[in-house]
């Protein structure tokens, strides 16, 4: 009897060792299933690897996502800034026709803060697609008012164009990570075509820039020459999100001393301070 029982006792303790055994089993099967699936959801919202395109053209992967070249990003701004500021009444050509038979600008309406709405060049249009969406809008309506009504007239004795010269792009300095600013040096240079006679306007300026994420898409057949314009301005990762006046205090200082003084600047050198 005494045996029997003891039989007894160790069949119930080798299927309770084994009940448990197979719990733990499961229990661990199941946490590797959730260490798996939140595996999976990381990967999933893991942005693209992001490229820094050198100064020869070539495109490195990096592990920051804020990090970009210093040449690129003057390279930037100066491309930004002159595809904003030339005025020439025409359209970029397209083909080897456009070339020479250029079609005429007509414009982009935007509404200014006067009330009225002016017209702005398709290039600065496109181009101020590198600009913050913040900003974009109020910076458009600047540009609407800085450009003369006669860039887009057909009439040869009352037009005019206009571009910007870019005399230098200071390095861009390190705010914080994927931020920076940039100086810019440059007169805006008005031409009526009739006669020749220029008004040039200095346009010394403070540029604050970020890096940005931009995921690309497939472009088709179907895709607008301006899409595919705005698209190529976006996939530089890069956008301008303030422009400020620039107090210099070089050779390129257009200031008047009440202004100097106004920047705090009381003696001049290589260097320039943010107003």
């Amino acid at each position: 009897m005494v045996r029997l029982l003891e039989k007894k006792q160790r069949t119930i303790n080798l299927l309770t060792t084994f009940a448990i055994a197979t719990f733990g089993l499961q229990l661990l099967a199941l946490f590797l299933l959730a260490f798996q699936g939140l595996k999976i959801r990381q990967l999933s919202l893991r942005k693209p690897a992001s490229f820094v395109q050198l100064r020869d053209g070539q495109a490195i992967t990096v592990t920051d996502d804020l990090e970009r070249d210093p040449e690129a990003i003057r390279q930037f701004v100066s491309k930004t800034m002159t595809s904003i500021f030339n005025w020439s009444g025409k359209l970029p050509p397209q083909n080897i026709e456009e070339v020479t038979k250029p079609k005429p600008d007509l414009g982009i309406l935007i509404p200014t803060s006067e009330g009225n709405s002016k017209k702005v060049s398709t290039s600065s249009w496109i181009a101020s697609f590198a600009i913050s969406e913040d900003f974009r809008k109020g910076f458009l309506s600047e540009i609407a008012a800085m450009t003369p009504p006669e860039v887009f007239t057909n009439n040869s004795s009352q037009a005019i164009n206009a571009q910007i010269v870019i005399k230098r792009v200071y390095p861009p300095q390190k705010i914080k990570p994927g931020k920076w600013r940039v100086g810019l040096v440059a007169d805006l240079i008005q031409t009526k075509k009739s006669d020749g006679r220029k008004i040039i306007i200095p346009f010394n300026k403070d540029l604050l820039v970020q890096a940005v994420d931009y995921f690309p898409y497939p472009l088709d057949d179907t895709t607008s020459v301006l899409q595919k314009a705005i698209y190529s301005t976006r996939a530089e990762k890069l956008e301008i999100y303030e422009i400020r006046n620039l107090c210099l205090l070089d050779q390129y200082n257009t200031l008047t001393q009440e202004q100097l003084k106004q920047c705090g600047i009381e003696t001049k050198s290589d260097s320039f301070v943010r107003e």
